[in-house]
């Protein structure tokens, strides 16, 4: 476990270079840092910004979809999950699942299509994976905009976790309540659910990537749980509660992104629409 005072200096290292939008050598590159290291790290950047008036309002995870994540890391593929707080001025709703989002300032970022919760009930501790899906009010198809502050985004996981969960922003299109009975079958919805992504800076679209519910931990159900399941064994952090938005992880490998794109999705066996965001 890292000294307050150490885990400190790391944070206050991170918010300047997302201040002043400059890249950093990864923190391991000065020393061995361990999981929990990088959590310290991120339980002082929550305390500086909610201090400064910054409001959390959900969590993102990362790294859930293990074909993506084996191809990070810089000792080794990375090969469990992270998560990180996501705060108010970092998640944005579109109008008719079309939006447009600035890249000022963002640090290598990339597009990620995901599926996202809103919990309208919290969990109880020891919930299965049967009652923490009827905990969840709505779900929604979003974009992470992920950001590294790593030069050439090399990293160790314990890296991404003090860096935000390389959380850029989130864009969401329009959120479909649920009812009892798709909460009940909504792994399985979502394990046999694929989504495409496409890009074009041009009149017409190119087809980048195309993805599956169940590369993402099985189901993103499963990767809301297995953060429920972290979060306990993790008291220096609030557990899931109601309200709290929970971004699940991608569908497709992350691609980078510059201003004059545009990017589209489309989704199979899952009835969500797609949603198009420009950049500039």
């Amino acid at each position: 476990m890292l000294m307050s005072t150490q885990a400190n200096r790391y944070a206050h290292q991170l918010l300047d270079a997302r201040a002043r939008s400059v890249q950093l050598p990864p923190l391991s590159a000065g020393g061995a840092l361990a999981i929990a290291d990088g959590y310290d790290i991120a339980r002082s950047i929550l305390d500086i910004r909610i201090a400064s008036g910054e409001v959390p309002v959900g969590r993102k995870i990362g790294f859930t979809n293990r074909k993506i994540a084996a191809r990070y890391g810089i000792s080794g593929p990375i090969d469990a999950s992270i998560w990180a707080t996501m705060f108010d001025d970092t998640v944005r709703y579109t109008e008719d699942n079309h939006g447009v989002q600035s890249l000022k300032g963002a640090l290598q970022p990339r597009i990620e299509p995901e599926i996202v919760f809103m919990l309208g009930r919290t969990p109880a501790p020891d919930a299965n994976i049967e009652e923490i899906a009827d905990c969840i009010e709505w779900m929604a198809h979003g974009y992470e905009i992920d950001v590294c502050p790593f030069p050439d985004w090399k990293f160790e996981p314990v890296d991404a976790i003090a860096a935000f969960g390389m959380h850029g922003a989130l864009i969401l299109g329009e959120p479909r309540v649920l009812s009892a009975a798709t909460r009940r079958n909504l792994g399985e919805t979502l394990a046999n659910a694929s989504v495409s992504l496409s890009c074009s800076a041009q009149p017409s679209f190119t087809l980048m990537a195309a993805g599956f519910g169940s590369d993402v931990l099985g189901n993103p159900v499963n990767a809301l749980w297995e953060l429920h399941r972290t979060l306990q064994s993790q008291p220096q952090f609030a557990p899931l509660a109601a309200g709290e938005i929970i971004t699940t992880g991608s569908w497709t490998d992350g691609y980078p992104v510059v201003p004059g794109q545009t990017w589209t999705t489309a989704f199979s066996g899952l009835s969500l629409a797609g949603l198009t965001l420009s950049f500039v």
